[in-house]
């Protein structure tokens, strides 16, 4: 059971609705995650800001949601993990590329160094070494790339800790973890 309520968009504070609706018209629905946060309006301004800054960057949509199971399967985050595996099907990834980039994994040599690196950085909790950004770099990576990757590391950190923290109940379907700490 979720330990903080669900806020129900239809029943709380104008600031929070407004939030909320925005969230409701992008999904269809008004998932767990962003219920939960919206206990506090500020965070989730910061989450849906976040959300909406890194959507409209250079990495594309799928990348991004391999990025995403990458992070949620090293943390443990059962909610991210289903959430993001369903986005990158949507996405255009096929569930195998879903379930190879929960490994850091792909087919492509050029995603499979992204997700590398994505990795080693929540690994080594943003202690890369210059050979790892040598390796990125020479895979054909610039520097806007390289910041948006630890961008979305740094997003999917806050939601991974936010759903394993406050036990957020899963509405996507589940994804069995894979590399869990």
């Amino acid at each position: 059971m979720t330990r903080v309520p669900l806020i129900d968009r239809a029943a709380t504070t104008p600031e929070r609705k407004e939030l909320l609706d925005s969230i409701h018209g992008a999904f269809g629905v008004t998932p767990n995650m962003f219920r939960a946060v919206a206990n506090s309006p500020a965070a989730l301004k910061s989450l849906w800001g976040s959300f909406g800054a890194l959507g409209g960057g250079v990495l594309g949509a799928r990348l991004a949601e391999q990025i995403a199971v990458a992070v949620a399967d090293r943390n443990g985050c059962e909610y991210c993990l289903a959430a993001h595996t369903m986005l990158g099907k949507n996405a255009g990834a096929t569930a195998e590329q879903m379930r190879a980039a929960q490994n850091a994994e792909s087919t492509d040599p050029k995603v499979r160094v992204a997700l590398q690196f994505a990795a080693r950085v929540v690994d080594t909790r943003g202690r890369v070494s210059d050979a790892d950004v040598k390796t990125v770099r020479d895979a054909g990576y610039g520097d806007e790339q390289i910041v948006e990757i630890i961008a979305h590391v740094a997003l999917n950190l806050f939601t991974n800790y936010v759903n394993n923290a406050l036990a957020v109940e899963l509405d996507f379907p589940a994804t069995r973890l894979r590399n869990a700490a």
